[in-house]
């Protein structure tokens, strides 16, 4: 039982700081441009996972540069469209809105049988719970610039994660290989558009600083090695449970630490979104595990540690 609790604690702590890290993006953009925000994320995760490799000493795979790089393109569109939407919102709507991935995913799966009628239910109901979250106190409408953000945020990462579960079920290899060379491919794509940024990166303080080791360090390299370590070790459905906890702590620290609110409005989208997300996931997970043991087509599994830092780049 301790060993039980001990994992379920791991994943609902990779899911808290994944939540938070809304909050802490939204924090240094403030105060440096959202380019140099994302070099230093970028690089300062490239050199983390290079120590690690540099320690592991795993031969590399071909498959392993070509995918990491094609993911790492997928990887970046989806942190600009991220990083500029929480810069133009807050980081409770962020969070919530990024939580979309959960039924976004699934139909773009080209490897699974055609989802239930109940799933498409539940998406509707997600998408009534947008059109609360994005119209503020003014009752149901569209949403504005950083919540459409999140929105294109939410569609590229689920083409990413399901572009992932493509590679990784046709091929075998190294999660920390494949996470590396999305972290270089990244830290290469950006750096052209940061450069000029750089001044205002060297002059940041210590408080801002602290915020890009934790984005790169403990949202990157942490949060993939401990859910690693955690989903090996539980249930894909008990782990995708917890990590669909996200929405929740990224909610929680918005208000609680950044001060933020929602509107009656917003929080009865949040509440819509949260039912609408978690319901959709069931619907996934049981007709998943109903499949007919004679069909050989890999599911798409929402628990499975997916390289990249699954489902989360």
């Amino acid at each position: 039982m301790f060993a039980v609790r001990r994992t379920d604690a791991v994943l609902v702590l990779v899911a808290l700081v994944w939540g938070s890290s809304y909050l802490v993006a939204k924090s240094a953009t403030d105060v440096l441009p959202v380019l140099a925000v994302l070099f230093a994320r970028y690089a300062l995760g490239a050199l983390a996972c290079g120590a690690v490799v540099l320690v592991r000493r795993r031969a590399w795979t071909r498959t392993e540069v070509r995918a990491g790089a094609l993911l790492g393109v997928t990887q970046a569109a989806v942190l600009v469209l991220e990083t500029y939407g929480v810069a133009h919102t807050t980081a409770a709507h962020a969070g919530l809105l990024i939580s979309l991935t959960i039924v976004l995913t699934p139909p773009l799966d080209r490897t699974r049988p055609p989802l239930p009628a109940r799933f498409y239910a539940a998406a509707l109901l997600c998408v009534v719970a947008v059109g609360l979250i994005g119209a503020g106190g003014e009752g149901f409408g569209l949403p504005r610039g950083g919540d459409l953000l999140m929105l294109g945020a939410a569609v590229v990462r689920a083409g990413h994660v399901a572009l992932v579960g493509r590679v990784t079920a046709r091929h075998r290899v190294d999660p920390v290989h494949l996470t590396t060379v999305q972290m270089v491919t990244g830290t290469v794509l950006v750096l052209p558009f940061a450069v000029r940024h750089f001044g205002a990166l060297a002059a940041s303080d210590a408080a801002t600083g602290s915020r890009l080791l934790y984005l790169a360090l403990l949202c990157g390299l942490f949060a993939f090695l401990a859910q690693t370590w955690a989903v090996q070790r539980t249930s894909a459905s008990r782990a995708s449970l917890l990590l669909g906890t996200e929405p929740v702590w990224a909610v929680a620290t918005g208000l609680v630490v950044g001060g933020e609110r929602l509107t009656p409005w917003a929080a009865a989208g949040a509440a819509l979104l949260l039912v609408g997300t978690y319901w959709g996931q069931a619907v996934e997970r049981a007709h998943r595990d109903e499949r007919p043991a004679h069909d050989d087509r890999a599911p798409y599994d929402a628990g499975k540690p997916l390289a990249g830092g699954v489902p989360r780049p």
